[in-house]
């Protein structure tokens, strides 16, 4: 053992010591002999390269999809105010169309109305006419009895006349 400076140091160590650093220079050397780095360099290189052009595709990919969601989106608002347009016009026709119909319907409630009023009057006349009619002649049957049973003629053709001409002159009444 050799002492140097206070410190000992073994020919082992320096064996061992010395031959870690030249293998370590020699793996340096081969490393960079067979360019070892710059194919690292390149490599990361091409990485970083292609992460970028992946970067860009991205950005392009959303910005294209950006612009296909606002025009979907203004698609969407212009049908929705289209909807609501069509949605609006639907109430109005709808309103129009029942007012419509309620007013042919009171139309034909009221024509309805008239016409079974006028049938009423009609057939009121009528029976009204049937009742003049049955009284005239059951007064004319009987003022004929009184006549053909009475002894005297003269009296009761005079009476007779005079009815008769009451009776003509009502009847005309009546009938104008």
């Amino acid at each position: 053992m050799t002492y140097q400076k206070g410190v000992e140091i073994s020919t082992m160590e320096i064996d061992s010591t010395f031959w870690v650093a030249v293998s370590f220079f020699i793996f340096f050397g081969a490393l960079i002999y067979l360019k070892v780095p710059k194919k690292v360099n390149e490599t990361l290189n091409k990485l970083i390269s292609d992460i970028k052009n992946e970067i860009d595709e991205s950005e392009k990919l959303r910005t294209e999809a950006k612009k296909l969601l606002d025009n979907a989106q203004s698609k969407l608002d212009t049908a929705q105010s289209v909807s609501n347009e069509i949605l609006e016009q639907a109430k109005k026709d709808s309103d129009k169309m029942i007012i419509e119909l309620n007013d042919k319907f009171h139309k034909s409630s009221e024509i309805k109305k008239n016409l079974a009023e006028n049938k009423i009057n009609q057939m009121k006349e009528a029976a009204i006419k049937d009742i003049k009619k049955a009284s005239i002649k059951i007064a004319m049957d009987s003022v004929k009895k009184i006549i053909t049973t009475s002894v005297d003629k003269s009296k009761l053709d005079t009476l007779f006349q005079k009815n008769l001409d009451e009776t003509k002159e009502e009847l005309k009444k009546i009938n104008s």
